[in-house]
């Protein structure tokens, strides 16, 4: 990697690349997890962390396999850019530069992901597209532009004013505001508790439940593995596989039958040789 990074230049380059070469156009991203999955075939995840931890990535050096976790939460726009910014460490490949670094300050690779993330959520072509040559842009249409992209109201303050919307004092403003505050506001809070309630669940990597449950239907696998992936109980996860006509393939025991069996020639002239004569059979024992 150059020692140099453009963090904000290259992580728009990126963005653009990766929107274009996954045809995404300029729209909003809806479910971010199936769409890492999907498009990269990454196995992401979404663990129990604690309240300091948002989101890793990690990588098999000898399988070469990657994998993404992000923590559970209440706060949805937070999960999404923290997901688009793992997933731009693994476009770039910088995920190793993570271990050694002053974690007081923030490296030029982890704001590179943060643009990444940013244009990667919301690209200023869709937010033009979105808003059209309006020159009057209030706290409304910012709560309008975090609705429709998903993004926190600071993504999409500072997407305004790159795009030319607003200026700086404005920007620093409305990066204060909260995505909850302008849900309420503006009348989709029913849309924000439900998008909460969703990234507050446990949610295992999608290739992996699907293995798993073709074990099950083959009949090697338990429902409590199943369960054990998904955070939930065994009964639960049964309940749930009847309902989609899922159930564990039944492998009978073959028993052969008598006449199949091959016949076997018994030799007793050894026996016979080795126990001797036959003596005569004792009557029956006196009393002492």
């Amino acid at each position: 990697m150059a020692t140099t990074v453009n963090a904000e230049a290259e992580g728009q380059r990126s963005a653009e690349r990766f929107r274009e070469d996954n045809h995404l156009g300029s729209q909003p991203i809806g479910d971010l997890v199936a769409l890492i999955e999907q498009t990269t075939s990454i196995d992401v995840a979404v663990l129990d962390a604690g309240p300091d931890e948002h989101g890793m990535t990690m990588r098999d050096p000898k399988r070469g396999a990657v994998f993404i976790g992000v923590a559970r939460t209440r706060r949805p726009m937070r999960q999404r850019s923290t997901l688009a910014h793992e997933l731009g460490h693994v476009v770039f490949g910088d995920w190793a530069d993570n271990g050694d670094g002053d974690w007081s300050e923030r490296s030029p690779v982890e704001s590179r992901a943060d643009a990444f993330a940013r244009h990667l959520l919301l690209p200023l072509g869709g937010l033009r597209d979105f808003l059209g040559p309006t020159t009057i842009v209030d706290l409304g249409r910012l709560s309008a532009v975090v609705q429709r992209f998903l993004v926190s109201p600071a993504i999409a303050a500072i997407a305004l004013e790159h795009a030319g919307y607003i200026d700086a004092a404005t920007k620093r403003e409305w990066k204060q505001s909260t995505t909850p505050q302008l849900a309420v506001r503006f009348g989709w809070g029913d849309q924000y508790r439900a998008l909460a309630a969703d990234s507050d669940r446990r949610r295992a990597p999608q290739r992996l439940l699907a293995r798993v449950v073709r074990g099950y239907a083959e009949g090697v696998l338990p429902a409590q593995t199943i369960a054990t992936l998904r955070g939930i109980s065994a009964d639960e996860a049964a309940r749930e596989l009847k309902e989609a006509g899922v159930f564990p393939a039944e492998h009978p025991v073959r028993w052969a039958d008598p006449a199949e069996l091959p016949d076997v020639d018994v030799d007793l002239a050894a026996l016979d040789e080795a126990l001797g004569p036959a003596d005569e059979s004792p009557g029956p024992s006196e009393p002492e």
